[in-house]
């Protein structure tokens, strides 16, 4: 990844470039696409290290990437050969702590996706038993069983008094601190690689997403098959996001050659 290129594709995974069986299949052209073009393409996403780690293996991706929410960037350093972190937030004991403080002030067993045995796991989320080891290995965040709405309101007020906030995601929801968040990461990863004129290209399904939406130059919100997630749709309607014309993986692929098409820098 050059450091001073002038468009970063930064991308939820889950939901986004993902359908809810994993299947990116729809956007590997478009991959191949950036990658012949040196656009980097950053996962930004709920996701463990070790669960992108994995996903950029499998798929030949090899620019930094940013994990839990926003909570941690990591990234490889080619003249060391080693890997290097810049970490946003609390740790994962202090924040399970906090989470538990918070089910006793709504009184509201809050349960940590750690706290489910393996068969409850692949219930929820479909993965196998090593993908499932990768998404329990868990350091800057907690995912939770998402709560009814009143509850999860309840939720978002007692987090102010702990400096944490908490996102809610289509199969569950994320507490961490409140210094994490995903908009914040890609401003720090700018930073560590020393390329604040980057323009960034944004794509996300969820509410977690708002942040990085928010921050990002072009925002695209991903669609999943019954529509826009509903924390979103005020984004849509005032104009600031735009709204892919499919879900996960093809209106991912669409919504980044439609993009790409018209910025000067790429066409023939």
């Amino acid at each position: 990844m050059s450091n001073y290129s002038k468009y970063w594709i930064v991308t939820d995974l889950d939901g986004t470039l993902m359908d809810e069986n994993y299947d990116i299949s729809p956007a590997i052209k478009t991959l191949h696409l950036l990658s012949e073009l040196d656009i980097p393409v950053i996962p930004c996403t709920s996701k463990t290290a070790s669960e992108v780690r994995y996903f950029r293996k499998q798929n030949g991706l090899f620019d930094p990437f940013i994990v839990e929410n926003g909570a941690a960037v990591y990234g490889f350093n080619k003249s060391s050969l080693s890997e290097w972190e810049l970490i946003l937030g609390m740790s994962y004991k202090d924040l399970r702590i906090i989470l538990m403080n918070i089910s006793n002030i709504v009184n509201y067993h809050l349960i940590p996706l750690n706290d489910l045995n393996k068969d409850q796991i692949f219930e929820l989320t479909g993965l196998s038993d090593q993908s499932i080891n990768r998404a329990l290995d868990r350091q800057w965040s907690v995912p939770f069983l998402n709560p009814p709405d009143e509850i999860f309101e309840k939720v978002k007020r007692v987090c102010q008094t702990y400096n944490v906030h908490v996102f809610k995601g289509n199969r569950m929801s994320h507490l961490l601190s409140s210094e994490s968040h995903k908009g914040e990461a890609v401003n720090k990863l700018k930073v560590h690689l020393k390329n604040k004129d980057v323009k960034i290209i944004a794509l996300g399904d969820s509410q977690n997403d708002l942040p990085l939406l928010e921050y990002a130059d072009i925002s695209i919100v991903v669609p999943g098959k019954n529509g826009p997630n509903k924390y979103l749709q005020e984004g849509i309607d005032k104009g600031k996001f735009r709204l892919a014309n499919a879900p996960h993986a093809q209106g991912w692929s669409n919504s980044v050659e439609d993009v790409i098409s018209n910025i000067n820098d790429f066409k023939c």
